[in-house]
Order: C-alpha cells, then structure tokens, then sequence
C-alpha cells in the first residue's frame, strides 16, 4: 500500500475467527460470489449508520452528504477494491470489528460446517452469511485503511487470513476523508472479479435494492458508473416489484441465500402509518435457536436504520427476517423510547397478525411449501401457544403434529378432531425425545387397538403448551402417560380373549402383593386399561406434571424429586399370569418378579433400572430359578 505507516501493532484472531478462516481457506464452497454481497452489505450498513449519526451531528456529512459504495477493479494487480463513505472506524472499533466474534449463529455455523461432509459442507456457504471474513474465501490478503467520520486519524487493518493481523496508524493523504476502503488482493484462482462483465451482475443479482448507491470503476482512474440506484425496494408499489427483486432484498437483508418461503409487504395507513417488508426463510437460520431468542427485524425511520433489537415481532417469530420503516417515530429515538413507543406496540400487534395470516393462507394454498416451513420453525412457533395467550387458539389451529394415524405425515388438530371416535371426550397425546420411541411406547397400546388417534410430541417446547392450551374446540389436552386412561366406554376394533373369574381373582390377589413388595417405590399399582401386548408400563398420577414434563423440569432443577408413578399391570399378559400363579409360599421368587417387572416399566420408559446391581442380581436368581425348573 501507498500509505506512510507508523507503530505496527500486531494481533492474533481469538480463537473463533482462526477457526472460522481456517475452515473458508482450507474448504470448497458451493459459491464464492457470496462475499461480496457481505462486504457490500457491510458498506451499506456503514452509510446507515452515518445518517443515523448526522441526525445529532448534522457536521460529519461535511460536503459529502450522499451516501455511496464504489467498486474499483485493477486487473493489472489483480485487486478489487470495496469502499464506502460511511461511518468507518476508529483503531478501537477495527480490532474490535476485524478481531471477533459477536453473533453465537456464526459459531453454529462454524460447528455445522466441521461436522458437514461431502456435499452438504459444500452447499452451507450458501446459506449462511459470514461477514467480512468471508473476503478470505478468494483473497490471500486483505487491506483495510479506514477512518472514522469526523476523526483527524486514519487506520490500517491487514492480514493473510493465517491467524494474525496488525494495524497501524496511516497518513491521512492515502486515506478515505471518510469511511473505508477494502483492498482483497485475489488468489490466483479468483481474478475473474476484476471482471466489470462478473461483478455487475453479481451486485444486480445479490446486492441490487441495498438502500445506498453502488457505482463500478472498470479501472484506477476511470470515472465510476453506477449500477444499483439504492432506491429501497420497500417504497415501491407491489406492482413494481418482481418475485425475483424480492428474492434478491430478502438475500441481502437476511444474510440468506436460499428462496423466501413467505414474502409479507404492505403498508399500513391510518392511525399510526408504516410499512413493513417481511420474509419467512425457505430454510433454518444458524441462529434460531440462540438462547437470547431475538428477532432480527431492522427499524427504519424515513429509510435511516435505527435498530435491529426493537423486539417488532415475538419471540416465537424470531426466524422472520425483513424491516419495518416509519416517519411517525422521531429521527433521534432513543432506546427507551423505543421500548415504551406505542406506536411500536401497535405495529408489532399489525405485523404479527399479518405474518401469521400469511403463513395460514400459504397452508392452504401451498400445503407443500408450508409442511417445509413447518418442518423448520413449528418447534418455534409453538413456543407462541405457551407465551402468546391472544393467539393462542389462532397458532393451535395452524400447528401440525405427528400422529398415530399420520403415517409421519403431520396433521392439523382439527382434522383430529374430525377423526375422534365415538365416546372420546379428549385430545390425546404422548410425548418424549424420539419418535421411534414414542411410536414402541407399550402406553400407546390400548388406544391403539381401539383406533385411537394420539398426538406425538417430540419437541421440548410440547410438554410445556400442553399444560396451559386449556382445549381445543372443546376437546381438552390429556397425557396418556398420567391418570387413568379412561378407555372403557370406547370398544375395541377386534374382540380380545376375556380371562376368566379365577384368573382375575388371581391377578388381584397378585397386585395386592405387588403394591406391599414395591413399597413406596411406586404410588400405586393397578391393573390396566391401556395395555394390551406389553405386561407393564409406568403412568404419573392424575394431578401433577405428566412423564415427560416431570423428566424435563427434573433434569432442570425445577423440582428436586420426581413423584412416585403408578406401576400398570396387564392382566391379560401370559408373564403376569404365570407370575400371579405361583404358590404364595414362594415369597422371595414373587418378590423379584416385582421389582424386575418394575425395572422392565422403567426401560420401557427410556430410563435406567434405579439400582443395576440389585436389578442384575434379582436377574441372575430368576434366569438360576428357571434354569433349574
């Protein structure tokens, strides 16, 4: 570079940026032109920052007040050159910038991508946005020299992408008078960016409706010719916008590169006057399940960026990208303000409901396309049952489950409750971690032969909603694996063998027995309604959580002891009447086919026999016992 510069500081990436560079250097990416829709996006965000800015200190425009992004190729050194007049950056803000890694999605991203192979790798680069370090996927090095609106002092920021980078003050003759300048000097395999032919249509294709002006200089001191106008899509009529110029904003805005599922633009009139351009991804954000939970909906205030934390939608919508712009807000608002704006609250009520609607009308119109979106953002849309009480009825109605009778083909509630048998009087369901699990679970049985339909739930967010929707269309919500199962007025669809008085006075007589061997280990032991091929299973008690919650809230030290569950007996099972047959004399056999049939209920359950000696031990003598007979 031409600049002067002095006191060379030298730095080393912390550890997730090393990593992050080591994987695009060292990796194959699907698409490489992906990096200069970063840096140009990290240009207009410049420029936006800069208006936001001159609101307070109308003095840092100086004489240049129109905000711009210019493109300089040099085919004869092989460089490209991104730069903008916005904001730019002090020493601090370079290091901090260049040297980190805020956003925990760029960390999934990271993690995804290491444990990705073949073609799978491959294609993530095009679904996830990595900033300024994605320069490094076709640049050796990169050249930063900035300079901060309104400072006296310019900066150098450089490295090769191998783990370090220095900085240095620079003279401010070869600086920006302000923003920055990103030199890539370009892999050998990478010089067709110095072509005016590429990179226009890459900027038209990805880049084409930022909000700031896009100029190329074919070469060093050519004149620049624009190539994007920075008009904002969002302010022009429906009409005028193609599907693919929405595409092309919702690529830039979300730092996607897939297709939007659902595009919402509209503009609000009347009382309070906005307009909102909102997205639904075609597929999951890295981010979506941040522990933070935050939206990612930009604020505009007569098209200057304010803020991407105003909260415009609910956390439950966290995976809706897009804007909102107002002029009904003052330039200058403040945090504060902007948590306590009605104005905000009445434009977060208007673009839930119309993001929710647009989701409804795509599950009728699109049912395809909506089983995707479902696919990847109902185990967050479901998080609105439990928190959004106003909607609650509205997000039920749109959630599909797995079911019993679904084939894994998800279903809505009311083609279940359509579906219901005579005499069912609830909504039944099982939840759990794992499907396949759900599906062998032996407390399915019982409904199973009687054809009925039971809901199975296999997100964490279930066992939570579930227990606040009090029903559906008058149907309550009921555990399978809590209470009393309740089958007897339902038939079932194939006659089953009845057992005879002497057995069941037997199998009595044996429950009783179990109930004073198992102690206080158990709650209760009974015989069962809702098993018909397994001899055991365990269920929870009618009032309390039901298995699942309890296992959850368990593991999260939000009770310390679970409840004592009920210990079910099929009295049909040829086990339980061969058990329930032995002489009363043999005591201690019957007392170990107690507690391994109590053990045989816990595996059954997904969970470990509470005592693996003791359970191997009563094994040994019953496998001994039977050896011998």
């Amino acid at each position: 570079m031409s600049e002067v510069e002095m006191s060379v500081e030298k730095h080393v990436f912390e550890a997730d940026v090393a990593r992050l560079l080591h994987l695009m250097v060292h990796s194959v990416y699907s698409d490489k032109n992906i990096f200069l829709r970063e840096l140009i996006s990290n240009a207009a965000d410049a420029c936006e920052k800069l208006r936001y800015e001159a609101i307070v200190a109308p003095e840092l425009l100086a004489n240049d007040p129109a905000p711009r992004i210019t493109l300089t190729l040099d085919e004869e050194k092989a460089r490209l050159i991104v730069e903008d007049n916005g904001i730019g950056m002090s020493r601090d803000e370079l290091v901090e910038s260049l040297g980190t890694i805020a956003r925990s999605g760029t960390r999934a991203f990271m993690e995804r991508l290491e444990a990705a192979q073949g073609k799978e790798g491959a294609q993530l680069i095009g679904q996830f946005g990595v900033g300024f370090y994605s320069a490094f996927m076709v640049a050796d090095n990169v050249d930063v020299v900035s300079r901060r609106a309104g400072s006296d002092k310019a900066w150098h920021w450089a490295s090769d992408g191998k783990g370090s980078y220095t900085v240095s003050a620079v003279e401010l003759a070869g600086a920006p008078a302000r923003g920055t300048r990103i030199t890539l000097h370009l892999m050998d395999d990478a010089k067709t960016y110095t072509s005016r032919w590429t990179v226009e249509r890459i900027v038209k294709d990805q880049s084409g409706h930022v909000p700031v002006p896009i100029s190329i200089v074919e070469k060093p001191g050519d004149e620049p010719a624009q190539v994007a106008d920075g008009t904002a899509l969002w302010t022009k009529q429906k009409s005028e916008i193609s599907k693919e110029d929405y595409a092309d904003f919702y690529r830039s805005v979300a730092g996607q590169y897939d297709e939007p599922a659902v595009t919402v633009h509209f503009r609000a009139e009347g009382r309070h006057e906005y307009t909102a351009l909102a997205f639904v991804p075609g597929s999951k954000p890295f981010d979506l399940f941040d522990p933070d939970r935050k939206g990612r909906m930009k604020l505009y205030v007569k098209r200057v960026f304010i803020t991407d934390e105003a909260e415009l939608l609910p956390r439950y919508l966290r995976f809706v990208r897009g804007l909102i712009d107002t002029a009904d807000l003052p330039l200058n608002v403040s945090r504060e303000m902007i948590q306590e704006s009605p104005l905000l609250a009445s434009i977060r009520k208007g673009l839930t409901s119309r993001v929710l609607t647009s989701i409804e009308k795509l599950a009728e119109s699109e049912p395809e396309t909506f089983a995707k979106v479902w696919e990847d953002f109902g185990s967050v849309i479901k998080e609105g049952i439990y928190e959004d009480f106003e909607r609650r009825g509205q997000l039920i109605a749109l959630s599909r489950f797995r079911t019993t009778a679904s084939d894994d083909k998800p279903r809505a509630l009311g083609d279940y409750v359509k579906d219901m048998k005579d005499g069912q009087t609830a909504i039944y369901y099982l939840a759990g971690d794992n499907l396949a699990q759900l599906k062998a679970s032996p407390q399915l049985e019982g409904f199973r032969a009687r054809g009925i339909e039971v809901l199975l739930l296999t997100d964490p967010v279930d066992s939570f909603w579930v227990t606040s929707a009090p029903d559906f269309e008058g149907k309550p919500f009921k555990s399978i694996t809590q209470g009393a199962a309740d089958l007897a007025g339902i038939a079932k669809q194939e006659a089953d063998g009845t057992t005879s008085a002497e057995t069941n006075q037997t199998v009595a007589e044996f429950v009783t027995f179990a109930k004073a061997a198992l102690g206080d280990a158990v709650s209760d032991v009974r015989t069962s309604e809702r098993l018909t091929e397994s001899a055991v299973c365990l269920v929870a008690p009618e009032h309390g959580p039901d298995r699942q919650l309890e296992k959850m809230l368990q593991g999260a030290g939000r009770i310390d002891s679970a409840a004592k569950p009920i210990l079910e007996i099929n009295p049909g099972h040829a086990l339980i009447t061969a058990i329930a047959a032995c002489p009363a004399e043999d005591g201690a056999f019957r007392e170990d086919a107690v507690k391994l049939l109590l053990d045989q209920a816990r595996v059954l359950d997904g969970d470990k026999p509470e005592d693996p000696r003791a359970f191997a031990e009563r094994l040994s003598r019953v496998f001994t016992r039977a050896l011998k007979s």
